[in-house]
């Protein structure tokens, strides 16, 4: 995600400052899953990320006008929207929240930042992009790491409910793929974080219609807990943590701000054994040590082109 483009530039900080922010916005990342977590076991998924998209619509579309940067999609931009939009915010978000009721999230989270594995060979197939020696070292180091989370050891294969679960994650980390892939052929117009808000509306609007075919009305007891859960992803890991992001890419090395980021899903196992009581087995940190280590050093490979930053709303960065 670029901070300039059509609609205005956000102002750099300073190195150290761009850090302390860039530090924020991984700690509310890594957090979210785990809020996430907590919201799941309260309403529904579809009705959950549904509400979840529509607020972080809202925000962000204010945020936006507040600073001058709101635009109304052109025709150029609604292939990237309705990409991001169907393959990103609904399925991955879907498959990745379902996955999150039967699996840890310490587990969930490492699972769902595999999708650089997965959009490296697909860019080589179908892109045509290079590669190098190094991401391909890279991408099999980040595979058996992905493998051993699926060893007998590791996974209960008896466990239908867990079986299910991670298949969706693994599931949701190629459909998120897709929404990558497509980015980097798109040609942009405005700028990637002015057409979050409407690829977060379409979301909603989508999801809002499958959940009531296939959840019925949507069963909420209001609770503080509840509440703040939802604001949270809404406001703090979407509105804010996209502003902060914007901010941060255009203060920081591009390289700095693609490796960093993979510090989310330790966040996330962290604060997952701290918040829920989640068991931090040596089998999930060996594979999730390999699986970052495989990311990152197909991320600095030397082919020109960087591998683009995750976030969870939306990895499709404008480079």
């Amino acid at each position: 995600m670029s901070s300039t483009g059509k609609g205005g530039n956000f102002m750099a900080l300073s190195p150290n400052m761009a850090m302390l922010l860039f530090g924020v916005v991984i700690a509310s990342w890594g957090t979210m899953w785990v809020v996430i977590k907590v919201i799941v076991a309260e309403v529904s998924p579809l009705w959950a990320i549904a509400i979840r998209n529509g607020a972080a619509a809202i925000g962000l579309a204010i945020v936006l006008k507040l600073t001058g940067r709101f635009v109304v999609p052109r025709r150029g931009d609604w292939p990237i929207v309705l990409v991001i939009s169907l393959f990103h915010m609904t399925a991955f978000a879907v498959l990745m929240t379902i996955g999150l009721k039967y699996v840890p999230v310490g587990r969930s989270v490492v699972l769902g930042y595999t999708t650089p594995l997965w959009v490296a060979p697909a860019a080589w197939l179908f892109l045509k992009e290079p590669m190098p020696a190094r991401r391909i070292i890279g991408v099999l180091i980040g595979l058996l790491g992905t493998a051993l989370l699926f060893k007998p050891a590791s996974l209960d294969w008896h466990n239908q409910n867990a079986v299910f679960g991670n298949g969706l994650l693994l599931i949701s980390a190629l459909c998120w793929s897709v929404s990558i892939l497509y980015t980097r052929v798109h040609r942009w117009v405005s700028a990637p974080l002015q057409l979050v808000p409407w690829q977060a509306l379409i979301s909603s609007i989508v999801l809002a219609v499958l959940a009531s075919l296939l959840e019925g009305r949507p069963h909420l007891v209001p609770s503080t807990k509840l509440i703040s859960a939802f604001a949270y992803c809404s406001i703090v890991g979407v509105v804010i943590a996209y502003w902060a992001m914007t901010i941060v890419n255009s203060s920081l090395p591009a390289t700095t701000t693609s490796l960093g980021v993979l510090a989310t899903p330790v966040v996330g196992i962290v604060v997952s054994a701290i918040a829920l009581g989640e068991k931090i087995d040596t089998g999930l940190l060996i594979s999730a040590a390999m699986i970052i280590a495989g990311i990152a050093l197909g991320t600095t490979a030397g082919t020109g082109r960087r591998a683009p930053v995750i976030t969870p709303i939306t990895a499709d960065a404008k480079e």
